[in-house]
């Protein structure tokens, strides 16, 4: 009897020294474990390269690149609404009142057109001209005027709130000096903004109600330094300052490009105005010459194929001559 306990007890001691070297698996199993773990660690060290290799400045750099002409992309779109134009132009319209406007005009335009004996196809397109084209380029050149006077003040409103700042007073007041004393459309705009604080709005979301009111690049730097201050804290005089430098500069740089490009923009008026004078001249001297372009049908289609063609050269002349910075 005891022959046989010492060999069933031998058995599991061999037994269990087996399991614990072979670990309870195949060989075929361990093998396929083995796989698994090289390839793991190859897929780790693999993801480990990829984000190191995201982890790069240069990769850092593209990737806030692309994030920044998404985000211009955008902007730019949602500035190119007929609701943004109006914005920008200061114009209480809606969307809806202006459209009603533009087709009065050009219905108007083309029932006189007609009533004068005008042909039809030049009726239709002064009909486009008064509906489409003029109304939109009347909005649009609203707009650019008061961006432009908006940024030729931006600079002094800025130094107003350095001041204003050094000498203890809260940013808050500034605002409300620069919306009392200063000229429009900076004071309303200002005005606007401390108004929308008031009803408790905070400052970023004040400052992008403003932008969407008056896209310049000024506001959005000046936005982007108060956005970074409240971040990180420092001094709010000497950031503003700095920018208010950098503002100047700019404008600077703007009307040196102006004064560089002043000949430019000369020949491009002399050449787009000249047919257009000449013609008017030789109208006023000799009116029968002239009529037969405005009473046959090929003078029409002729004037319709010089003025698309002259559209043409100024668009072409336009995009010459503007210079981005």
């Amino acid at each position: 009897m005891l022959p046989i306990l010492a060999a069933v007890l031998g058995f599991v001691i061999i037994a269990s020294l087996g399991w614990v070297f072979v670990g309870g698996d195949d060989s075929s199993t361990q093998a396929l474990k083995r796989a698994q773990s090289f390839g793991g660690a190859k897929t780790q060290t693999g993801s480990r390269k990829a984000t190191a290799a995201t982890n790069t400045p240069e990769a850092r750099r593209k990737q806030i690149m692309l994030q920044l002409q998404d985000a211009e992309r955008r902007e730019r779109k949602a500035r190119m609404t007929m609701g943004a134009k109006l914005k920008h132009a200061g114009l209480s319209l809606s969307v809806r009142t202006f459209y009603i406007i533009s087709a009065g005009a050009g219905i108007t335009a083309l029932l006189l057109a007609l009533l004068f004996g005008l042909n039809l196809f030049l009726a239709l397109g002064l009909g486009l001209v008064f509906g489409l084209g003029l109304p939109r380029w009347i909005v649009g050149f609203i707009g650019k005027s008061r961006m432009k006077k908006f940024s030729a003040e931006f600079a002094n409103a800025v130094d107003v709130i350095v001041r204003g700042i050094k000498s203890g007073l809260p940013v808050h007041d500034c605002f409300k000096i620069i919306a009392r004393e200063s000229p429009a459309p900076l004071g309303p705009e200002f005005q606007r903004l401390v108004e929308g604080l008031g009803v408790g709005l905070t400052l970023s979301q004040a400052l992008d109600k403003m932008y969407e009111r008056m896209p310049t690049p000024e506001l959005k730097f000046f936005t982007i330094v108060i956005a970074i201050q409240q971040k990180t804290g420092g001094n709010l005089a000497e950031a503003l300052g700095n920018l208010t430098t950098v503002l100047r500069a700019r404008r600077m740089m703007g009307e040196k490009i102006k004064a560089l490009a002043s000949e430019a923009t000369a020949s491009a008026g002399i050449i787009g105005s000249l047919p257009p004078v000449v013609m008017g001249l030789v109208f006023i001297t000799t009116p029968a010459y002239m009529m037969l372009l405005f009473t046959d049908m090929r003078g029409q289609f002729m004037l319709l194929g010089s003025a698309c063609w002259m559209a043409a050269g100024i668009f072409v002349m336009k995009k010459m001559i503007s210079f981005k910075f």
